[in-house]
C-alpha cells in the first residue's frame, strides 16, 4: 500500500515550485448511500461508490498523464478525516487539499484560493463526473494558463455547466451568481468573465455521468467495440461486469 497523500496547509506557505499549475479534481469520498445517489437505482449504493471510485481513478490518471513537470495533481477532498480513502485512488504523487465552504460555488472560490496561496501559479478545478476527458484536454488547459495575460479557461458540459474551469489568480467574482446545477452555469460564468474584462478559452465539451440517462450514454460509448480502449480504463471495466446484472 502506498503511503499516504501529503496534506496542503495554505496557511503554511508550502513548498510548491516553479509555477506549477494544478490540476485539481474535487471529489467527495466515495462511500455508499453518500456519492452518485441519483443513480440509485439502477445501481445500489454500493455500486455507485463503487463507480465513484473508477470515475477518480480515470480522471486521476488523465491529470497524471497530463502533468509532465508543468503540472501537479491535487485532490480537493471532503470531509476532513477522510484523507486515507485515497490511498489506493489517487496516485502517490498527487497532494490532497481539505474543502471549505458551505455552497458548492462557496467550496469552489475557496478551493482555488487556497491552492493560489499554497503557491500553484494557475489553477484548474475538474469535477469527478467526466471520467471520459482525455489527458490531452487537461494539457490543453496548461499551456492556454501559461500564455500571458489573464484569462479563464472552461471545459463546457452539453448540459450547460462545465468540467473544468481554469484560472491564473482568485477570482472569487466567477462562483458568485452563479445558478447552480441548471444549464444556465456556463453562460453566466462567461458573463462574468466579460466583466471581469477577462480572455476565456473553451475546451472540448464533454458530459457529465450523474444520472441514469447519461449513465446508459456512458455505457454506449465505453462498451462499444469501437470505443477508445485508453478511455477511462477502470470505468470500463467495472460497467462491463455489471452488465447482464443491472439493467442501464
Amino acid at each position: 500500500m502506498q503511503p499516504r497523500h501529503r496534506v496542503l496547509d495554505p496557511a503554511a506557505h508550502a513548498a510548491i515550485g516553479n509555477n506549477l499549475c494544478a490540476l485539481a479534481v474535487m471529489t467527495k469520498a466515495p462511500r455508499a448511500g453518500q456519492v452518485k445517489t441519483r443513480l440509485v437505482p439502477p445501481l445500489t449504493p454500493e455500486e455507485g461508490a463503487q463507480l465513484n471510485v473508477c470515475f477518480l481513478r480515470d480522471t486521476a490518471a488523465a491529470i497524471a498523464k497530463a502533468c509532465g513537470t508543468t503540472a501537479r495533481g491535487v485532490g480537493v477532498y471532503t470531509p476532513i478525516g477522510a484523507e486515507g480513502v485515497y490511498i489506493d485512488i489517487l496516485p502517490s504523487d498527487f497532494e490532497l487539499l481539505p474543502q471549505r465552504g458551505d455552497g458548492f460555488g462557496e467550496r469552489l472560490a475557496f478551493a482555488t484560493a487556497d491552492l493560489f496561496q499554497c503557491g500553484f501559479g494557475s489553477v484548474c478545478l475538474i469535477d469527478s463526473d467526466s471520467p471520459t476527458v482525455s489527458a490531452d484536454v487537461y494539457a490543453d488547459a496548461v499551456e492556454i494558463l501559461s500564455k500571458a495575460g489573464d484569462r479563464v479557461v472552461l471545459g463546457p458540459s452539453d448540459d450547460g455547466g462545465y468540467y473544468l474551469i481554469g484560472l491564473k489568480q482568485t477570482r472569487r467574482e466567477l462562483f458568485e451568481r452563479i445558478d447552480w446545477s441548471t444549464e444556465r452555469v456556463l453562460d453566466q460564468t462567461k458573463t462574468r468573465a466579460r466583466e471581469l474584462n477577462l480572455d476565456v478559452s473553451l475546451l472540448r465539451t464533454g458530459y457529465d455521468v450523474d444520472d441514469a440517462a447519461t449513465l446508459r450514454r456512458l455505457c454506449d460509448e465505453l462498451l462499444s467495440k469501437s470505443s477508445d480502449a485508453e478511455i477511462a480504463p477502470n470505468t470500463r471495466k467495472f460497467l462491463a461486469s455489471l452488465t447482464g446484472r443491472v439493467k442501464l
